[in-house]
């Protein structure tokens, strides 16, 4: 068979292929558009889930009469101009590909008015067949009509869901739009009733936006955050580990302004949560990412969900240390205060949780006699008053304790209401972080092996080994090679002598080879002190007394991460004077 051309119109159905994948594509590229016209309100009009149609009305910059053919042709466009552009895209569409796509698969209007112009003009296309441009009026912006999405493309159009799910896709996408331009309203409405209203009045992260987005709940427990360097900025909300779902459908990401999916920056998001979450649960978040526009390829997906980050390691490390220096901070009784957004560019940290400043204790993990309150209290313990003070008085954020229940719960008294304290897994929480700041602070003590132990490798593994030498001395790890697909290990990490070294090494030599650290003897780590802690904490129906519980209470207060035991349940939990009175229908 000969080679030849293929058809405009078979081309541009083609692209459709990979740009439009239903009614919620659509209305993505073409809202996209409407913001890089500079659009301050957006009208989107629906019917039966967007498949009979989709109108995108704009007040943006417009386009002119003698431009709108060449707006509906492959490739052109007005974002970019030259391979330096393509490196450094500042707006949201640059492909050049939306529009003709859209209008090859369904019956297209597009229609416009430029600032200052006399008059509109229109442009019917037909299944790819484009009519005559003719006077019409029109306000400034832009008016996209799509009508009967894949009409002519049967096989294509069998695959569209039912209404109420191609509806929920548009929806999905408009919430993540709504996230990250505030300044925009929008307007939705389907089968001819409004639906959905997002005013244009907030500023970025404000409380209004995010409470609407994503709900009361998301709102109340949502930390602020905002750190910046290494030429980087992240700010955003991440919920309190308290504040968990069952899926990933709470997490937004935006590069640049632009909403994305990077399995790079997800992987370092969980890492943060890792020991404050609770097995099976994911966090939730909304965070955006800034930084040098050379440094980030948005060119790598024909929908553009994708980026590829030039520097992805550092911007792993950059997200994960932000995070987890931000989740240090939810200590039990803490409150999240929503805090406004500092300007861009700063050197800045700034995690909005507000927790007492409390002195660093030293640890004793011991199931001694001797009393927890000597054992947990800071120099000049607190000791609970007679009488409790008013709330103007200054209650620790815990409270004092007043009882035990069933030898399992603290029950305390603060300045709100009732506190409950799972005592074991608080302590729990407080001997495992003690126990990784002196681990990280001594160092890894090794174990000399009397014998030295000879173990089969790759050729591969073998060259990693050799080569990363000293990342695996500061490990724990003596290895020396003794031929090309063999190590001699001469010395291994104390805690991890009893394991099974072998595949520990060769995990190892895995991560090494690919990420260039050790994460696995990290997460071993983690781990292996977790175990450590447990044994060590306070075991359920041991009777505490008075100062015992209250030197447990202040500690946890002291305590990075303390909110949560080593495997993510909550330590803690507050009951408001409010609601109790609530339970005996006081006041009413």
């Amino acid at each position: 068979m000969s080679i030849r051309a293929l058809p405009e119109n078979l081309v541009n159905q083609i692209a459709a292929g990979e740009v439009v994948e239903r009614p919620a594509s659509v209305v993505k590229e073409l809202v996209e558009n409407a913001l890089d016209a500079g659009a301050r309100r957006i009208d989107i009009d629906l019917e039966e889930g967007g498949v009979r149609l989709i109108r995108i009305r704009d007040d943006g910059g417009g386009i002119a009469a003698e431009e709108l053919p060449l707006a509906v042709s492959r490739h052109a466009t007005s974002k970019i101009a030259s391979i330096d552009d393509l490196e450094a895209v500042a707006t949201l569409g640059f492909r050049g590909e939306a529009l003709p796509s859209v209008a090859s698969v369904s019956r297209f209007r597009l229609a416009s008015r430029v600032r200052d112009g006399a008059q509109g003009a229109e442009l019917r296309i037909d299944g790819g067949k484009p009519g005559e441009v003719t006077p019409h009026a029109h306000p400034q912006g832009t008016t996209v009509e799509v009508r009967d999405l894949f009409y002519n493309v049967p096989a294509r159009r069998k695959f569209l869901r039912a209404e109420r799910t191609e509806l929920s896709h548009i929806e999905e996408w408009l919430r993540t739009l709504a996230l990250a331009r505030p300044d925009v309203e929008i307007r939705v409405s389907h089968n001819g009733k409004p639906s959905r209203r997002w005013k244009g009045e907030s500023d970025l992260l404000s409380e209004v936006r995010l409470h609407e987005a994503l709900g009361e709940e998301f709102a109340r427990n949502a930390l602020h955050v905002d750190h910046a360097g290494a030429g980087m900025r992240l700010h955003g909300w991440i919920a309190q580990p308290s504040y968990n779902r069952a899926s990933a459908d709470q997490q937004y990401l935006y590069v640049n302004g632009r909403s994305v999916r990077d399995r790079n920056v997800a992987h370092a998001v969980r890492q943060a949560y890792s020991d404050v979450l609770f097995h099976g649960r994911h966090p939730a978040w909304v965070l955006f990412l800034e930084l040098d526009p050379r440094g980030v390829d948005v060119n790598v997906h024909p929908a553009k969900h994708e980026v590829r980050f030039r520097e992805s390691r550092l911007v792993h490390d950059f997200v994960y240390r932000t995070l987890n220096a931000a989740l240090a901070e939810t200590r039990a009784g803490s409150i999240a205060t929503p805090a406004p957004p500092v300007a861009g560019g700063t050197q800045t940290a700034r995690w909005s949780i507000s927790s007492p400043q409390q002195q660093t204790i030293g640890l004793r993990l011991t199931d001694a006699p001797a009393t927890y309150a000597a054992l947990y209290a800071p120099p000049g313990e607190v000791a609970a008053p007679a009488v409790m003070p008013e709330a103007s008085e200054g209650l620790p954020p815990l409270g004092f304790a007043i009882a035990q229940l069933h030898g399992i719960y603290i029950l305390a008294e603060n300045a709100d209401g009732l506190i409950v304290v799972d005592m074991h897994a608080a302590h729990e929480r407080i001997g495992y972080e003690k126990l990784k700041a002196a681990f990280d602070g001594e160092g890894i003590r090794t174990h000399p092996l009397l014998v030295p132990h000879a173990i089969a490798v790759s050729e591969r593994e073998a060259e990693v080994a050799e080569r990363e030498a000293a990342a695996l001395a500061q490990l724990g790890f003596e290895v020396q090679r003794s031929g090309p697909q063999s190590l001699l290990l001469r010395s291994v990490p104390t805690l991890l002598s009893d394991g099974d070294v072998d595949a520990l090494l060769r995990e190892v030599l895995t991560d090494l080879r690919e990420h260039g650290s050790a994460r696995r003897i990290a997460e071993t780590r983690d781990e292996l002190l977790a175990t450590m802690a447990c044994h060590g904490a306070v075991r359920a129906h041991r009777r505490l007394s008075i100062p015992e519980m209250n030197a447990l209470l202040r500690q946890m207060e002291a305590t990075e991460r303390s909110g949560q035991c080593n495997h993510g349940r909550p330590t803690w939990t507050r009951f408001s004077l409010a609601e109790i009175d609530k339970w005996f229908l006081r006041g009413r």
